[in-house]
């Protein structure tokens, strides 16, 4: 249930499909003896698109987030393990092609794949099955192994977790499947954005992880008030900054992390 009141509101609540809808309802009563309000609303959709779009308000959403852990140290020395969290992958264009389609933040996959070569002991894991409410039996695992192997790493050393549809089951269905010991460390790849509600996660399930951010879309803080060239790309950073505070809350909320906004373990 708390899958899919997640992926339903949440599919309501971004701000380009709520601004959408705004509009349209604004349209339809231009046609009722409410033209006055649907002027009021077309006009509002319109300009809050327009923020959303071309202002920094999607950078200054994600950077807080981005900011949050930083880069892994690898001077703490060589790691047990591995665990990569999907969203790279789309599993029903994959699996209709029948090749793995990778369609964004592919710096998951390339820095494990180059941490899996730095560090030959490490276990993989890839964790990632479908985040679709409605899909196929096609799960990014199943294509991901193709990936990795692809990149130069051996498949004996890939472990592929292909039944989680959110980064809770993530957590959960990684730690059952590797059963991770005492005093094992083991790293957390994962796009920077995203690294506050994973950890919160993985800690929240007993299986603590060191974070290990890629995917930055920000350019820090030289790049937090620099307008976009293209709303497409406004619109996808303000609705991916939207979407990870409404996860942080949600799950703060029902208990299934333990801090609104998680971040580094002080040593």
């Amino acid at each position: 249930m708390f899958f899919v009141l997640s992926k339903t509101i949440g599919f309501i609540l971004m701000p380009t499909n709520f601004l959408i809808g705004l509009g349209l309802v604004g349209a339809i009563l231009l046609l009722t003896r409410f033209a006055s309000l649907g002027r009021k609303l077309v006009v509002t959709a319109v300009l809050l698109l327009v923020v959303c779009g071309l202002s920094p308000l999607g950078n200054l959403l994600l950077y807080s987030l981005e900011s949050r852990f930083p880069r892994w140290d690898p001077a703490r020395g060589a790691p047990d393990g591995i665990i990569v969290l999907g969203a790279s992958i789309e599993a029903d264009i994959s699996a209709a092609h029948g090749t793995p389609v990778v369609r964004s933040a592919p710096d998951r996959i390339i820095a494990a794949a180059a941490l899996a070569h730095r560090y030959p002991n490490a276990r993989v894991v890839f964790s990632g099955g479908s985040a679709n409410l409605l899909s196929n039996d096609a799960r990014e695992a199943d294509f991901a192994g193709e990936v990795f192997e692809g990149l130069g790493i051996a498949k004996s050393r890939l472990i592929m977790e292909r039944r989680s549809r959110n980064t809770l089951e993530n957590a959960e269905f990684s730690k059952a499947l590797v059963a991770p010991k005492p005093g094992e460390r083991w790293l957390l790849v994962t796009s920077a954005y995203h690294m506050p509600r994973s950890v919160g996660l993985f800690r929240k399930a007993g299986f603590p992880v060191e974070a290990y951010p890629v995917d930055w879309r920000v350019a820090g803080r030289d790049g937090l008030f620099t307008f976009s060239n293209l709303a497409l790309e406004g619109l996808w950073r303000s609705d991916t900054g939207m979407r990870e505070w409404m996860g942080l809350i949600a799950y703060r909320a029902t208990g299934k992390i333990d801090e609104l906004l998680p971040g580094p373990v002080p040593n």
